[in-house]
């Protein structure tokens, strides 16, 4: 029987596993070889509402990871790593991550990507740097690593074209929650890139893409054993979304953050996310590292220059580097506690999602981004407030009463309150 669109699709649609040559048709579809993108979208939502077995998840994976280049970093580059996060709110850990393994001798390369749903994207973030650019191919990632120790940006079309299409269809398909499609999308780049091992960064909680802890542990045994399988070495560190990470969120406000952070000014949650992280890493790539040297590398200053040197390698302004600074939305907006007690719900998801429709997020692919639009977070979940305290504050293009009111209901005020643990287990 001829395999066609209509055929696989027809299939999913009715609950049945495809086969290994079906998937492939799709990834060469997700190419451009002859599927539209109405017909992805098909598929995506059927994925999503019929799920895709361990056989079909695999298949898609090492599909997507065979459509393009594979670099072998760790041919010339050994000992090199990665880290990946599922994303949310407020999570700049890449930005401050490598650059501080890089001062520690061990080198990061991360391929990285644009926002999803209710998450800002690194790449985004990155981009409100004046001149940066994130374009990487093998050989200027092969010089970053062996001059300054670090690499992060996007994938030129050769590595993983096909995750590169049903990424951005995702986005705007409401198809984003898929523990398959999460899979094969992170690995089909990540073990691209052939680096020596890998950690990922598994959010849970109300701003994760998985809510419930029993879906972030799922899905941190696919990504792992998955990755094992493939040949290259995992760990994941299971974290907390429940409410902002850091007190920004915002593409430029989170780089002025990461800069905070590698100055030795960073928020407590970040830093000590950071360094698990860090440490988890190291010590998979059998360079184990203890945290005193992760932190005599932001005192000292090392870290930092580590980041300057990558940024100016990739072409950010040297003015910028010079006196970092990067405007805020003009029109402010604080929040305020209604009544006393103790912040005891912050709606993380939402609170992106709003970002998001306040400029912050697409649409539609292609759309640009406002990288101004910002969130300040003053309060933290379990602390206690005065009637009138400052929960956060709004960095708007413009006013808007209405959204303003949605950014306040997602905030819960009650008369107790608990703070979540920041670090809930490791797995693998």
């Amino acid at each position: 029987m001829t395999i066609t669109p209509y055929s696989i699709l027809l299939r999913k649609r009715d609950g049945e596993s495809l086969t290994e040559a079906e998937i492939r048709h799709l990834v060469n579809g997700a190419c451009g070889e002859g599927w539209s993108d109405a017909q992805l979208g098909a598929f995506l939502m059927a994925a999503v509402i019929r799920g895709m077995d361990t056989e079909e998840t695999h298949a898609l994976t090492r599909a997507m990871l065979e459509s393009g280049e594979r670099w072998k970093l760790v041919d010339d580059v050994p000992g090199v790593g990665d880290k990946h996060s599922t994303g949310g709110v407020g999570d700049k850990i890449s930005l401050v991550l490598s650059p501080l393994l890089a001062a520690c001798g061990i080198p990061v390369a991360m391929l990285t990507g644009r926002g999803l749903g209710h998450t800002g994207g690194t790449a985004d973030k990155l981009e409100s740097i004046p001149g940066l650019s994130l374009e990487l191919n093998r050989q200027l990632t092969v010089e970053l690593l062996q001059d300054v120790g670090m690499a992060i940006g996007m994938a030129t079309g050769e590595i993983a074209p096909a995750d590169r299409k049903l990424y951005s269809l995702r986005d705007v398909t409401g198809t984003v929650e898929s523990l398959p499609l999460i899979t094969s999308s992170i690995l089909s780049k990540k073990l691209a890139t052939g680096t020596a091992g890998v950690v990922f960064d598994l959010k849970t909680g109300d701003g994760a893409f998985l809510t419930e802890i029993d879906e972030g542990r799922r899905l941190a045994r696919m990504l792992v054993e998955t990755s094992r399988s493939l040949g290259t070495p995992a760990k994941a560190v299971i974290t907390d979304m429940n409410q902002p990470l850091g007190r920004w969120v915002g593409h430029a406000s989170e780089v002025l953050e990461t800069l905070q952070c590698l100055d030795g000014e960073g928020p407590e949650d970040v830093m000590e996310v950071t360094y698990v992280l860090c440490l988890e890493l190291a010590q998979l790539l059998g360079k184990p590292l203890e945290r005193r040297q992760l932190e005599e590398a932001i005192t000292s200053g090392a870290a930092r220059r580590v980041f300057d040197r990558w940024a100016r390698i990739q072409g950010a302004e040297e003015s910028w580097l010079d006196d970092p600074q990067l405007p805020l939305a003009p029109v402010e907006v604080p929040i305020l506690a209604p009544r006393p007690g103790h912040l005891a719900k912050v709606a993380n998801r939402r609170l992106g999602l709003l970002l998001s429709t306040a400029g912050g997020g697409r649409k539609v692919p292609g759309d640009r981004i406002d990288h101004e639009v910002s969130l300040r977070i003053d309060a933290r979940l379990g602390d206690s407030v005065e009637e009138g305290q400052e929960l956060a504050r709004l960095y708007l293009r413009k006013e808007d009463e209405e959204l303003v009111e949605h950014f306040r209901g997602c905030f819960g005020i009650e008369d107790e309150g608990n703070s979540p643990p920041l670090i809930y287990e490791t797995v693998g």
